[in-house]
């Protein structure tokens, strides 16, 4: 599986996409108090979008399992992410409740979609479970560097205007893995 250029793409695709998932749970109601809301507010914020991702974890991938690829919906719930995220970092503070709603639905459907590539991208179960094993056990070491990343960041520069410049780089990272990892192609197909 290693060899698998495919494969790569995928790993890479779940490990920027959960990089972004950890690192809002871990940092949005920081950065949301350090932008002005209270503190229940900003517990409150991260809650709904947390929320906001059940529809289009189950609406996303049923969608484009039914897609002849999956390269427009990776697309479309990582752009929703990416917004999302900029929205919460950089908009005025006023509009917080769109943009975590909309962060919400993208990460929503970005996970889902990245677990669906592990079926969808194997002819055979033995192949899916090996894809499986690399991009999970590849993709989940490299998202618990986001929030780490995001730390340090924002420690060096005191301020969340770098660390949303870093994460923004890998929502597109996570956009060019996408449109590797969502053609309809299938691994160890040489």
């Amino acid at each position: 599986m290693f060899k698998d250029k495919l494969a790569w793409q995928i790993a890479f695709y779940m490990g920027l996409q959960s990089s972004l998932a950890y690192t809002v749970f871990g940092w949005l109601p920081t950065i949301l108090q350090d932008r002005g809301l209270a503190p229940v507010d900003a517990g409150l914020a991260a809650s709904v979008s947390i929320l906001m991702q059940v529809p289009t974890a189950i609406a996303a991938p049923w969608i484009a399992s039914h897609m002849r690829d999956q390269r427009f919906m990776l697309v479309l719930v990582m752009l929703a992410t990416l917004s999302g995220l900029c929205g919460s970092i950089y908009a005025p503070i006023n509009g917080v409740w769109v943009w975590v709603v909309l962060l919400g639905m993208g990460q929503g459907g970005s996970f889902s979609i990245a677990l669906t590539l592990l079926a969808v991208r194997a002819r055979d179960a033995e192949a899916a479970a090996r894809l499986s094993g690399m991009a999970q056990s590849l993709g989940y070491t490299m998202a618990a560097l986001g929030p780490l990343c995001v730390g340090i960041l924002h420690e060096k520069f005191d301020s969340w205007n770098v660390a949303g410049g870093f994460l923004a780089l890998v929502a597109i990272g996570a956009i060019v893995a996408g449109l590797g990892a969502g053609r309809r192609l299938y691994v160890l197909d040489h």
